[in-house]
């Protein structure tokens, strides 16, 4: 599922960590910075989500899948990835929420 969140600010792999992501390195050809979730006690099953920001349009794309299991064969990249479903969505939504920017609080009382 692919997101777009405008006007993104702040370091993205604080919010990320924040979401409860884990960082996962940084593709060495895109650019894009990869974290997951995993939804259990193991890897997997897990959340896996590719983030790219764009500094001129102040965009971040968030590729976001679950990863049901690891690959079978030994160097492959290929998966089990639910890419739709009630669960991704659910996880989508919750994300937007966590990457969005904030209003300022406002306070009718000076903080001392």
């Amino acid at each position: 599922m692919r997101l777009e969140i405008k006007n993104f600010n702040g370091n993205l792999a604080d919010k990320m960590r924040s979401a409860g992501y884990h960082y996962d390195g940084q593709d060495p050809k895109s650019g894009e910075m990869r974290f997951y979730k995993s939804l259990s006690s193991g890897l997997y099953p897990r959340f896996h989500i590719y983030c790219l920001f764009d500094k001129a349009k102040k965009m971040l794309a968030v590729n976001l899948h679950l990863d049901q299991k690891a690959p079978v064969y030994e160097g492959a990249a290929a998966h089990s990835g639910e890419y739709e479903g009630e669960v991704v969505s659910k996880e989508a939504g919750r994300l937007k929420a966590d990457l969005l920017p904030r209003p300022p609080m406002a306070s009718s009382e000076p903080l001392i």
